[in-house]
């Protein structure tokens, strides 16, 4: 057996049924590299590991759950990392896909590392608290759309696949879970300069509920102020307003 550690936000699916559903939901192809995030108890390593054709490994921060899957799955050993994925290099070398029900309390940073490796991860399949996922999906023009929208949805097509409630859980969280995939697409709206894309971003949503004009007004000559899009709250721009911005910064 093991125990519960609230400290590294840890909530283990129970339900079979949607755990399958989630396994389901990412797209199997033979020779792929497959990392799960997080196993923990195993509720979806157990139908991973059986996946044909694949090369799958964990990676669980967690000393007591990774000696846990060991004795309970042996087919594990050698496939489970004890580590840190918001510090570790890359499981694989080339593309890998990813896949976990994700502790709440790192999920952002989780998808922000992601981001990160983004040319090698074709595919994500991730289990986020509701609020997160629907602030990863969300469109244009509504309170959920902010910094994680843009930034996935520059390179990533988002799909909100479904809800788990609480009492799927043990322990059950306070809040509602969501599924989401994410599917590379490339380069699709031609950023040209990434550091400046991500600085635009998180500079306009800081002070979201200012004009434009306001937080950009060091980023941009004093003449284009004047341009209608200054006059716009940062919600109000699609990614392809941003990526056009952020190549007129200075």
């Amino acid at each position: 057996m093991y125990t519960l550690k609230k400290s590294l936000g840890q909530h283990f699916l129970k339900d079979e049924e949607i755990a399958r559903k989630i396994v389901e939901a990412m797209p199997v192809v033979p020779g792929m590299q497959l990392l799960e995030i997080g196993p923990g108890g195993g509720a979806l390593t157990r139908f991973l590991e059986k996946l044909p054709g694949i090369s799958f490994k964990a990676i669980e921060i967690d000393e007591e759950k990774v000696q846990y899957l060991k004795v309970q799955y042996p087919g594990l050993e050698g496939k489970v990392i004890r580590g840190d994925i918001l510090k570790e290099d890359p499981p694989f070398t080339g593309a890998f896909s990813i896949i976990g029900n994700f502790p709440y309390n790192i999920s952002s940073q989780i998808l922000f590392r992601i981001l990160a490796w983004k040319r090698d991860v074709p595919t994500v399949v991730g289990m986020f608290q509701k609020e997160v996922a629907h602030r990863i999906s969300a469109e244009p023009g509504t309170k959920a759309y902010g910094i994680p929208s843009v930034l996935t949805q520059a390179f990533y097509q988002v799909e909100y696949l479904f809800e788990v409630a609480p009492e799927h859980f043990n322990p059950p969280p306070k809040v509602t879970s969501a599924v989401i995939r994410l599917n590379y697409q490339g380069n699709i709206y031609g950023i040209t300069n990434e550091k400046k894309f991500f600085t635009l971003i998180k500079v306009s949503f800081n002070q979201r509920r200012k004009m434009l004009r306001n937080p950009l007004k060091t980023y941009f000559p004093p003449e284009m102020m004047k341009l209608p899009v200054f006059g716009k709250r940062a919600e109000e721009l699609s990614v392809a307003d941003f990526v056009a911005l952020s190549k007129l910064m200075l």
